[in-house]
């Protein structure tokens, strides 16, 4: 049988929402480090080109995404879960991995970068999405849940040792929304939810510098040239962009005041450049996808369908929250890119062919209600029992 679909129905307003995100962020990438780049490399589109080449593969990942049967996927979960862990160990080794600002945190090949925990967030939605769905799965109890837990415990561990604790934490997030999605026993979760929750002030005090974060989190005026530097920029890059900003291009920013500009920060720049209004609007286009995503896990065909297009939704849901609580002094600094948008290739890649996924089921999923009259199948519709 063939691996493609016969009549591949695709969601051409969720489509062209992804291709919008990924061209805004060619745009403001440029914006935010056109002057980095020319002094650093003598060339004010390094990083651009870098992107569109992400942009470029990750096309190709979406494209086959949208048209694949995704049934037939199933059997790749678990390998894809094993060649996750190796990547994530072949961080540590010297020649291999990659360290910056004293992380290892990326895989060097051909003179490009990778980072594994961006398929690692995919990698575990799927295996959960296999696990959860498979026949015989019932959920009674929380012993069957455990390969789940333990996947993502296993991930967010190797992640915490790179460090990397902002990405471990929303590995971990996601974990439990899978749980909870997956039907996991209430009082249960609850019990789990304490448990990962006085985790994280435990991560923060263990390493100096995380407390030291905190502390800049609390009073960034208390250390304006150490650690409350980065927020303080970042928030006077989003004050001075007013309501309609300073206009494109015109970032004052990006002449190195703001560390990280075209990548975890680069919506201060969106900020400071469009205004509120525009950094809105961009929001907008994070909620419609959002939204496009839940409509999609509800009404999906079957249980592993619907948490795969519930998971995938989940990651660019919660990395656009932490990313813009971060930027706006919500939440303490920590460095997380903002999906599509953010300087990075291989999560461009990687989030373009998850988003290629959830644009199939969505297709789908829109036909199914037509036909059905808006009855639910999907995860909400059946979610503590198995379907085919």
């Amino acid at each position: 049988m063939s691996l493609f679909k016969k009549r591949a129905k695709t969601d051409w307003t969720l489509f062209s929402a992804i291709i919008l995100l990924t061209l805004l962020g060619l745009v403001f990438i440029y914006a935010a480090s056109s002057y980095t780049a020319e002094k650093t490399y003598g060339n004010p589109f390094f990083f651009v080109v870098k992107q569109a080449f992400g942009a470029a593969v990750g096309l190709v990942g979406m494209f086959f995404a949208m048209k694949i049967d995704l049934n037939r996927i199933r059997k790749l979960a678990f390998p894809l879960l094993m060649v996750t862990y190796v990547l994530l160990a072949l961080v540590f080794v010297p020649g291999i991995g990659v360290e910056n600002y004293g992380a290892r945190r990326w895989i060097g090949f051909l003179g490009q970068s990778f980072q594994p925990s961006e398929l690692g967030k995919f990698s575990l939605v799927l295996f959960a999405a296999v696990y959860l769905s498979r026949e015989g799965f019932e959920g009674r109890n929380i012993i069957s849940y455990l390969p789940v837990l333990a996947a993502g415990g296993i991930i967010c561990i190797l992640i915490i040792l790179e460090p990397n604790m902002s990405v471990a934490v929303c590995v971990g997030t996601i974990t439990l929304a899978l749980l909870f999605i997956g039907g996991f026993p209430p009082k249960a979760f609850l019990a789990l939810l304490a448990v990962a929750a006085a985790a994280v002030p435990l991560l923060i005090i263990v390493e100096p510098y995380r407390l030291l974060r905190l502390m800049a989190f609390l009073d960034p005026f208390a250390s304006p040239r150490e650690e409350g530097y980065q927020l303080i920029q970042s928030l006077y890059a989003l004050g001075s962009g007013g309501w309609f900003g300073v206009g494109l291009f015109n970032s004052r920013q990006k002449y190195r005041f703001l560390p990280f500009a075209e990548s975890d920060f680069i919506f201060s720049v969106i900020g400071e450049e469009i205004g509120l209004v525009g950094a809105l609007l961009v929001l907008s286009v994070y909620a419609f996808i959002v939204c496009k995503g839940a409509k999609a896990a509800i009404s999906a065909e079957n249980r592993f369908k619907s948490i795969l297009a519930g998971g995938i939704t989940l990651v660019i849901g919660v990395q656009t929250a932490i990313n813009v609580a971060v930027v706006s002094g919500c939440i303490p600094p920590t460095g997380i890119p903002l999906p599509f948008i953010s300087s990075g290739g291989s999560s461009l890649a990687v989030f373009m062919t998850a988003a290629g996924a959830l644009i199939n089921i969505s297709g789908e999923s829109r036909i199914r209600s037509r036909r059905e009259g808006g009855k639910n199948r999907g995860l909400f519709g059946n979610i503590s029992g198995n379907m085919s």
